[in-house]
């Protein structure tokens, strides 16, 4: 399929491909004539998040002959069945004043149809900002000429055209320089899905424009479909009920339609994603889970040149990929296998997760563990360390050393429990307190392990406030319901730290909306309300940056008050979280300069780090370093 070259404006919406697409919601002559069913339409619009709202403005005088108006029996019986309902529909133009002024209000664009000269010069007085034309006058070249001489942009569709007639309105177009976009189209009112022909989009995109679909049809499936087909507008009719009076009311979606449109239309958008293959934050989860390892099939001594009959393959995948065998195969090893033990990038002699270069760490700097590998942690010598503890830790039954670590230690309380996340925002007073009761636990458990690390204990806390299929509205009830969770909290001693959270999380198996603490604003509120201070994760600072359009840096100023610990890795995308420094879309430079100003500890949060000996984690370190340190 030829894809669409060129682009057109309206206002400061960029239309075209690799824009989002530009969804109008018709209102046309659905109001009926009511200016009160009118101003709701626009409502409806803006409240689906539409980009605009059309109209359709007529003076029937200068449309048809005196005559045929006074006497509609003497023309076709469609006309006698359309000019009475043209008539009831007719709004006024102090009610379009007032509906653009409404328009304006709530934030949507207005987009009206001239179906003669003296409506255009009326919505021109109005500041429309882009014209529709309707099918019926894609012929007419002298209205056309009429809307390109207004230098605005024109939507045309091209129901009941043939494809010369399509040829020879964008000939003409193209030859007034003008700024337009082709709507695929057909003009039955409602459409028949087996005559909407949607390869013709494909067809309209060689004509070097932005292409869309103007439908008819009943439901919301089609649309979706045209989008993934390479439409950039979408034009849908809109009603307030689909039984009323009126020839486009049953080809038009109610609110609910509307809103699901909106909403699937948003969604596919995102899906379509790009052309090389990224790997989801699950997906990389999934990978450690469900795929397997190399592991030795015996116990295997320093010195063991390898052979095919000492490895078996067994999950879950923590260790050298089966795709690696053959590199395996031959190599000589420098260390003690045991039985079942996975095989490391260490094994192969690449020469990861070795030496941490700490020329340029001026600041407390530190390790993510569990304590099944605290031990190997500490052998790098962090000056803390972070368990990441899962709701069985909390009981785990710690062997302290014969001197105290000289580490400090911070605690990641777990996130979730018996399969369930933790809420301290949750409505529901059950799921509240049982997450209340597991961090206290936790914070209990932090205590019981102080007297073996230096220093105080942090625990870094996620306060909830997700949902799953749609967000929540109302995020002041959460954060106040977190609050209150807070102050319920006895930390004997502890430094608590809640953490920044990414905008689109992945928890246990789905991809679910975070609803608070992913400002920065709210959660300097919290901070102060609560009287902490906060862990600053930069991986989600930059996913909620890149969702929102805010820039980090601002982000960071704003929380650096209150900022006393800092996961660090990049991140790019909506989700793409827990990135390798330099691989992701953090300006890492203009970061640290800023993250100078103030003191902190902090560890690297690299995905999978831990692995092969910790190479993630060492090679973040090393990056940071090059680029200037902490």
């Amino acid at each position: 399929m030829n894809q669409v070259s060129q682009s057109i404006t309206i206002g400061e919406r960029r239309i075209g491909t690799n824009e989002p697409c530009f969804i109008i919601a018709e209102a046309g002559v659905n109001h009926n004539g009511s200016l009160d069913m009118a101003l709701k339409l626009v409502d409806v619009a803006a409240d689906a998040g539409a980009d605009a709202v059309k109209f359709q403005k007529r003076d029937l005088k200068q449309l048809y002959p005196t005559g045929l108006l006074n006497d509609p029996n003497s023309a076709e019986w469609a006309f006698q069945y359309m000019l009475p309902i043209l008539k009831q529909t007719e709004l006024t133009d102090d009610d379009f004043v007032k509906i653009k002024a409404h328009c304006d209000g709530r934030g949507i664009r207005f987009m009206c149809t001239p179906w003669d000269e003296t409506s255009l010069a009326f919505l021109e007085s109005l500041g429309v900002l882009a014209y529709k034309v309707a099918s019926a006058d894609l012929v007419n070249t002298p209205m056309l000429d009429s809307i390109v001489r207004t230098g605005r942009p024109l939507i045309l569709s091209t129901g009941m055209a043939t494809l010369s007639e399509v040829e020879r309105s964008v000939a003409f177009l193209k030859e007034q320089e003008a700024s337009f976009a082709l709507l695929h189209c057909v003009s039955t009112y409602p459409a028949p899905f087996e005559s909407l022909n949607l390869r013709m989009i494909e067809t309209l995109a060689q004509f070097n424009v932005p292409v869309g679909y103007s439908g008819h049809e009943r439901g919301i499936a089609v649309p979706v479909a045209a989008l993934a087909m390479g439409a950039c507008i979408i034009e849908k009719h809109i009603t307030l009920d689909r039984t009323l009076p009126g020839p486009d009311h049953p080809a038009s979606l109610e609110p609910g339609g509307i809103q699901r449109l909106v909403r699937d239309i948003r969604n596919v958008e995102l899906a379509m994603g790009g052309r090389e293959k990224h790997l989801s934050t699950m997906e990389m989860l999934n990978r450690q889970v469900l795929r397997k390892s190399l592991v030795a099939a015996c116990p295997l001594s320093k010195g063991t040149i390898v052979t095919r009959d000492m490895v078996a393959v067994k999950g879950p995948g923590k260790g050298l990929s089966p795709q690696r065998l053959d590199e395996l195969i031959g190599t000589v090893l420098e260390r003690d296998v045991a039985g079942d033990e996975y095989f490391t990038e260490g094994d192969l002699k690449v020469g990861v997760g070795a030496v941490i270069v700490t020329e340029n760490l001026h600041r407390p700097w530190g390790l993510k563990a569990r304590f099944h590998d605290l031990a190997d942690i500490l052998e790098k010598k962090p000056q803390l360390v972070e368990l990441h503890f899962s709701e069985s830790d909390v009981d785990h039954l710690f062997e302290p050393p014969l001197k105290p670590y000289l580490q400090q230690l911070f605690i990641h309380a777990p996130e979730f429990s018996d399969s369930r996340l933790l809420d301290l925002c949750s409505m529901d007073d059950e799921v509240r307190e049982r997450s209340i009761a597991l961090i206290q636990r936790t914070i209990d458990k932090a205590v019981t392990l102080r007297q073996h690390f230096a220093g105080p204990v942090g625990v870094v806390i996620h306060v909830g406030g997700m949902s799953m299929d749609e967000p929540i509205r109302d995020r002041a009830k959460l954060l106040q319901r977190a609050v209150d969770a807070f102050k319920q909290f006895d930390a004997k001693g502890t430094v608590l730290l809640p953490e920044n959270l990414p905008p689109r999380p992945w928890y246990l198996g789905g991809q679910w909306f975070q609803n608070v603490f992913i400002r920065p604003e709210e959660m300097i509120e919290f901070c102060q309300e609560t009287g902490t201070g906060m862990t600053l994760d930069i991986s989600h600072a930059q996913l909620y940056c890149n969702i929102y359009e805010r820039d980090l840096r601002e982000f960071v100023r704003i929380c650096l008050p209150l900022v006393r610990h800092l996961h660090l890795a990049d991140a790019s995308g909506i989700d793409g979280e827990g990135l390798q420094i330099g691989e992701g879309v953090v300006q890492w430079d203009d970061l640290l300069t800023l993250l100078a100003r103030e003191d902190f500890t902090w560890v690297p949060e690299i995905w999978s780090g831990h692995l092969h000996n910790g190479a993630g984690f060492v090679e973040a370190i090393n990056r940071l370093g090059r680029l200037g340190g902490l």
